[in-house]
């Protein structure tokens, strides 16, 4: 299926110009799906660009961004954390459903994949959440700059190395990320949920998918990426990720969304709704 990328911006959770892309069918869209990006990365790291081009491909709309101050988004990297990401992604999740449609679809790859767990239950409308190499807490990218930690508890900050690239750390940081847990939230979001982890996964060992798994409630699937790195850079496992993921969704995509679906019906259509609650409406 041919496909078309827009660039777009919209306004992050702190006010700064966020830049994002929107790949697309030519067509109708199936449906909208919302993509997160790995820590310090961008929306426009191979395996972000791949899969979003693959759902595309397959009928399925991605909106991927640069968090605030990443990429081409504006922003000082050194204020934000994990929680700011999270507001992030409310915040693309509202620019959809005022100029599109409200994603329906939640992917986060590594730190992406714990921030779209976070973020789940503030889209209502998303019915189902992809995680790629995700640790099952935010605080597991400590281990990133552990050395650093002494200095950015005395003096309040300091600079790292992350990927080769410097990134200014700030306590409040590290104190964002200790703070921020996961289990209940994903044991609440109420939404199918699919992991990707590699066994061989040296970033994010892959013991974290099965606590993510663990705390999930039902219906919920696991794929291994057997020899896949945690970056995805290799065209084949990206590509992989990205027609899994196609044909998972499409069984929670073609279901009715929610209470607002039903309203839409044609007059006269009896609309039947699984509440998970242990009853239908």
């Amino acid at each position: 299926m041919a496909t078309r990328s827009e660039k777009l911006t919209f306004t992050g959770a702190g006010g700064d110009q966020l830049a994002a892309r929107f790949d697309q069918p030519q067509g109708p869209a199936k449906a909208v799906a919302l993509f997160a990006h790995c820590f310090t990365c961008t929306k426009d790291i191979f395996a972000a660009s791949r899969i979003a081009s693959g759902l595309a491909e397959c009928g399925i709309a991605v909106l991927r961004f640069d968090f605030t101050g990443l990429g081409h988004s504006e922003g000082e990297f050194a204020n934000t954390n994990f929680s700011s990401n999270v507001g992030d992604l409310v915040a693309a999740a509202d620019h959809l459903r005022q100029h599109h449609e409200a994603p329906r679809l939640l992917i986060g790859h590594s730190l992406g994949g714990a921030a779209v767990l976070a973020a789940a239950g503030q889209v209502p409308e998303a019915v189902a959440v992809a995680t790629i190499g995700a640790p099952a807490e935010p605080g597991h990218v400590q281990k990133l700059f552990q050395e650093a930690r002494p200095e950015i508890e005395a003096a309040g900050e300091a600079e790292v190395l992350l990927a080769g690239r410097p990134f200014r750390i700030k306590k409040q940081f590290l104190e964002d990320i200790e703070a921020a847990r996961l289990e209940d939230a994903i044991a609440t979001m109420r939404k199918a949920l699919l992991i990707f982890h590699g066994p061989l996964d040296s970033t994010v060992s892959v013991d974290n998918a099965g606590r993510i798994f663990g705390a999930a409630k039902h219906p919920k699937s696991f794929v291994s990426l057997d020899g896949a790195d945690h970056l995805l850079s290799r065209r084949e496992d990206a590509s992989y990720v990205a027609e899994v993921l196609a044909a998972w969704a499409t069984r929670y995509l073609g279901a009715v969304a929610g209470p607002e679906a039903a309203l839409k019906a044609a007059p006269g259509t009896v609309v039947v709704q699984e509440t998970r609650e242990g009853r239908f409406t």
